[in-house]
């Protein structure tokens, strides 16, 4: 994903160029180009207006689109749904940014804490506008984001559903810039090649195949509705969480660098009747809780990413977080 800082308004411009840029690229017309500018506009100006500044993210989906991200750390929202809705200001403006984001977009997540900050997704599908705030369905996202000065993310990640199982992959490729990117990129080819296999063997595949690289630091956590598990394997500085509720157990990785040394390749099973799975890179502290977040669970995997990546990542490195969400069942 691509990360401007906004401030200023030059900088809610040079957010509103790169959205554009972006949505040109993914082969969208000229209105559908127009109304990713627009929420990108829209966003930033917020950010500027409300929070004295923040963050935009803009970067393609899987399923095709784009999202765009806005994250403050400012005072929070104390009504959502008010600030929702048109006509709504709490800085003396026409108050339409929000309303016109969420007719310009196919979907709109919101969520916000009072002293914590506010994180806002939008997605823009080309011929399809108007999407709704809320979801709850099992779903995935992901926030990626490269070193700052960096041109290219060193890390990666994936996700494999195969029937009823789901695995999710991260690649850390050592270091950052070309190189990790380059590592990380193979990592991802590896495990889609080989992701029949059980997670140890898939380990020791990616593994195997990164001597050529500079090497990375992969995890991956394969969940099995039937067994009521998920299996989980990392090498190297990675972490991974189970969260249910605000309560978190955290997941073991070996020590090692896949593509070099690694004494042991070794999995390990953790009972999870659903809620979240986060995967994360070494850009992003160990030390993330979820316990100021109320609800935070609710909101759609990219937007949790998203947040986690805004208190918890080191901007001295590439950062990933992935999440996987699933129906909590008795």
């Amino acid at each position: 994903m691509i990360s401007v800082g906004v401030n200023d308004q030059s900088q809610v411009a040079e957010a509103r160029r790169e959205a554009n840029a972006i949505a040109w690229q993914q082969g969208f017309n000229e209105v559908d180009a127009g109304r990713v500018a627009l929420v990108a506009t829209e966003l930033g100006t917020n950010l500027v207006k409300h929070a004295h500044g923040g963050e935009i993210l803009v970067g393609p989906q899987e399923e095709g689109g784009i999202q765009i991200l806005a994250l403050d750390k400012g005072r929070g929202m104390v009504n959502v749904q008010a600030c929702l809705a048109d006509g709504y200001s709490s800085a003396g403006t026409a108050g339409r940014g929000l309303g016109a984001v969420i007719r310009m977009s196919t979907f709109v997540d919101i969520a916000s804490w009072l002293g914590v900050g506010t994180a806002v997704l939008a997605m823009v599908e080309p011929g399809k506008a108007r999407g709704k705030r809320a979801t709850s369905a099992s779903a995935f996202g992901a926030v990626s984001v490269a070193k700052l000065g960096e041109d290219v993310c060193g890390d990666a990640w994936a996700i494999d559903q195969s029937g009823a199982t789901t695995t999710l992959f991260v690649a850390d490729g050592l270091g950052h810039g070309p190189g990790a990117a380059e590592a990380a990129v193979e990592a991802v080819r590896l495990f889609r090649r080989f992701n029949g296999h059980q997670v140890p063997t898939l380990l020791d595949y990616v593994h195997g195949g990164l001597r050529a690289t500079r090497g990375a630091a992969i995890s991956m956590a394969r969940y099995e509705p039937h067994s009521e598990q998920v299996t989980f394997g990392g090498i190297g500085n990675v972490a991974g969480a189970l969260a249910f509720r605000n309560e978190l157990r955290r997941m073991v990785a070996m020590p090692g660098t896949a593509g070099y040394n690694v004494r042991k390749i070794q999995s390990f099973q953790y009972p999870f009747k659903g809620g979240l799975v986060i995967l994360c890179s070494d850009g992003v502290s160990t030390s993330w809780t979820l316990d100021r977040y109320p609800d935070l669970e609710a909101a759609h995997p990219t937007l949790i990413a998203a947040v986690l990546y805004r208190d918890f990542g080191r901007r001295r490195d590439d950062a990933t977080v992935l999440v996987g969400k699933w129906e909590a069942h008795a």
